[in-house]
């Protein structure tokens, strides 16, 4: 009897354990929803750009030739240097023309004495053909010598005139100011006019070219966006543009699109444009390339942070938050993108709110706690 009581008892004391155990696994609290920061979308004015693959020229870039051939005897500047207008940049051995010169003015005092003596011969003939003492045909001939002597005074001069001219082209100097290229020749080298690479290459660079092409599409997408009747019309009416440098940073000074070329270029498929930019502080140089960008404004599109996205399949979404605070994906139809925000006119609609950070941990259907964030706040730390 005693046996079949503390069985009784034992039993008992399991069957209290394990309702004990059942009621606490019922009663256990279910997680609460995450917490999340939630941002509310509205619609913003934002400045976006196009941009195109652009390469920088001086405004002036002159090749430096020499105009006469000979050993060159002088390099007056480094390459790189900035130069002046008119001022030496190398000395071509003048010996050939300085003997040149003196022979010239030889030759134009022997044609002055020639002159004299022609004139003479005719002063000499006149009066006595006046006096009938001799015919006028000698008198004549007298006087043509005297015109050939005259002409041959000129021919010399002119001779003379250019020695003097080829003398001053063994010194050759800057026709304008700029930057000294590449200088391929070495002192002691000939030179001369016929060589195909020039002394040095002279580049102007108060102001530059930034050139640049637009392919079909973008050039018909340009002629739709801008106002103005024809292309002059539309490039008078656009907005400075900006350059952006090979290392992302903007150029300080901003640009002007001046010129369009007629046509397209078949071999590359695209139209060439030209802005200029002011290059006071010579910062630029010839042969850099960047980006041109043009600004565009936009209304009446909604900004979403990049970093507020998640992509599947290279389509860009979000978590919109819904009824009872459950997230759903919705895809983005982008628009325009500005360095922080995706501008989108689909997918999500002015006052939808949306999960701003913690994506990686929700599904369609999760349940969260928003944290509300200002989306005026955001814009003064992540400006359009």
């Amino acid at each position: 009897m005693r046996k079949y009581l503390i069985l009784s008892i034992m039993l008992a004391a399991v069957a209290i354990y394990v309702s004990g155990c059942n009621e606490a696994q019922g009663t256990q609290a279910a997680p609460p929803p995450q917490a999340l920061p939630v941002l509310p979308i509205n619609s913003a004015a934002a400045t976006t750009f196009q941009e195109f693959s652009a390469s920088v020229e001086g405004k002036t870039n002159v090749e430096i030739r020499p105009q006469v051939s000979g050993i060159l005897d002088k390099i007056y500047v480094e390459e790189g240097a900035y130069v002046a207008a008119g001022q030496l940049l190398f000395k071509i051995n003048d010996r050939p023309y300085s003997a040149q010169v003196n022979n010239t003015a030889a030759n134009v005092e022997a044609a002055k004495a020639n002159e004299e003596k022609a004139a003479i011969e005719v002063r000499r003939l006149t009066p006595l053909v006046e006096n009938r003492v001799i015919s006028d045909v000698q008198l004549k001939a007298a006087q043509a010598a005297y015109d050939a002597a005259k002409a041959q005074v000129t021919q010399a001069q002119a001779e003379g005139n250019n020695a003097d001219i080829n003398l001053g082209y063994t010194l050759v100097k800057a026709p304008v100011s700029g930057y000294i290229g590449r200088i391929p020749f070495k002192v002691g080298a000939l030179v001369g006019k016929g060589e195909a690479q020039p002394l040095t290459v002279l580049s102007d660079i108060k102001e530059v070219y930034a050139y640049f092409g637009m392919s079909e599409s973008d050039f018909l997408k340009f002629t739709n966006q801008f106002p103005g009747k024809t292309i002059d019309d539309k490039i008078k009416g656009l907005p400075p543009v900006e350059l952006q440098l090979a290392d992302k940073s903007i150029y300080p000074y901003k640009g002007k699109i001046e010129l369009m070329e007629g046509q397209f270029d078949r071999s590359i498929g695209a139209i060439t444009f030209r802005a200029t930019f002011p290059n006071a502080d010579r910062l630029l140089r010839s042969g850099i390339t960047g980006k041109i960008r043009i600004p565009e404004a936009n209304t009446g599109l909604l900004p979403v942070p990049q970093t507020s996205t998640y992509e599947i399949q290279d389509r860009v979404f979000v978590y919109v938050v819904g009824d009872s605070n459950k997230v759903v994906g919705k895809q983005l139809h982008i628009v325009s993108k500005t360095t922080d925000y995706y501008l989108v006119d689909k997918g999500v609609q002015a006052g939808d709110k949306i999960v701003f950070a913690g994506m990686d941990r929700l599904v369609d259907g999760a349940v969260i706690s928003p944290e509300l964030l200002s989306a005026d706040s955001l814009l003064k730390v992540m400006p359009l």
